[in-house]
């Protein structure tokens, strides 16, 4: 690991002004996977500023009856704050089923929607990788590919984000707020991650500089009766090879209003609109859920080891909209 300093910061222009004045500096939340990567070369920042101290670690209820989420708040506290779990059930589930209990009480909001990619290429440094550096080529498009993406990728990198959490949040239109020496700004989470192209080392849209604050969920009824269902390789510890957060609101057996997002399929979350589409007004039943989910998966481009993620996908879409719709008729 490169020597690094460290600076832990105590107010939001502080943490600013440090970062501003090394252009080598980090933001540090739990650092579960920035010191990873630290440990294997892919990341050398020359200083980390620690900025868990700052006072970003709290939900709160909006004025329009949304949650705004601090960027310092643990995993663990967001699954477990009340208003989550009744108002938001698909987030909590997500964040549960993402890493263990230790890691989950460490890592943080604002640190979750910057992990990188688990690609294997990317973690190695002896192996080209466009997403870390830029032009060397992406041995993954005829290499080991099994778990990478099937949607919005590009000849440049086929690499999927790793984030459980936020699938959640891009189904229920969340929207980032951050800080800079030039003042706040946000970014709808739909903005946020900037499309693959050929430029996959450019992950996202914030600003040079930038400080996550903190994250606001819109008020969604919906989304009461939502869900995540996370599909791995194995029971304990694992990312995803596919995952889905589910929102449904029937009405006399006609589908009133949906929310679909996907996990481990692409660069970033992904918002099934499409399906989404197909879905509004249509008859709340398994064949319609799986015309939605094949509308919403022709426009994938899987590779020659990971096309069964379509069938996947597709298959959870059904399973996952059936259960809502049958709770959502018991009641």
């Amino acid at each position: 690991m490169k020597e690094f300093g460290y600076q832990r910061a105590h107010d939001v222009l502080g943490a600013l002004a440090l970062l501003d004045a090394d252009p080598d500096a980090r933001f540090l939340g739990g650092g579960t996977n920035l010191v990873d990567l630290m440990k294997t070369g892919v990341e050398r920042p020359a200083r980390l500023v620690d900025v868990r101290a700052l006072p970003l670690d709290r939900v709160e209820s909006t004025d329009n009856g949304g949650l705004r989420i601090g960027a310092t708040v643990t995993n663990s506290d967001l699954a477990a704050h009340p208003e989550v779990r009744s108002r938001y059930p698909a987030l909590t589930q997500a964040v549960l089923a993402g890493a263990s209990g230790q890691l989950r009480n460490m890592a943080t909001v604002g640190g979750n929607l910057l992990q990188r990619t688990r690609c294997g290429y990317f973690a190695d440094v002896t192996k080209p990788c466009n997403k870390r550096v830029p032009g060397s080529g992406c041995p993954a498009v005829e290499g080991e590919h099994h778990n990478h993406a099937i949607l919005g990728a590009s000849e440049h990198c086929v690499a999927t984000h790793p984030s459980d959490m936020g699938v959640a949040l891009t189904a229920f239109d969340t929207v980032v707020s951050y800080e800079t020496a030039d003042g706040p700004g946000e970014l709808p989470l739909a903005e946020f991650y900037r499309p693959v192209g050929d430029t996959p080392h450019r992950e996202t849209a914030l600003p040079p500089g930038a400080l996550i604050t903190g994250v606001t969920l819109p008020p969604a009824p919906v989304a009461a009766n939502s869900r995540y269902r996370k599909v791995r390789e194995r029971a304990s510890y694992a990312f995803a090879i596919g995952s889905i957060a589910a929102a449904l609101d029937i009405e006399d057996g006609v589908v009133r209003e949906v929310r679909l997002a996907f996990g481990a399929v692409a660069s970033r979350p992904w918002r099934a609109r499409t399906a989404e589409r197909a879905l509004t007004g249509a008859p709340a039943n398994a064949e319609t859920f799986a015309a939605a989910a094949a509308a919403e998966l022709a426009a994938a481009k899987p590779l020659p080891h990971n096309g069964y993620k379509v069938t996947l996908m597709r298959n959870l879409v059904v399973a996952v909209l059936t259960e809502l719709a049958e709770e959502a008729a018991a009641r």
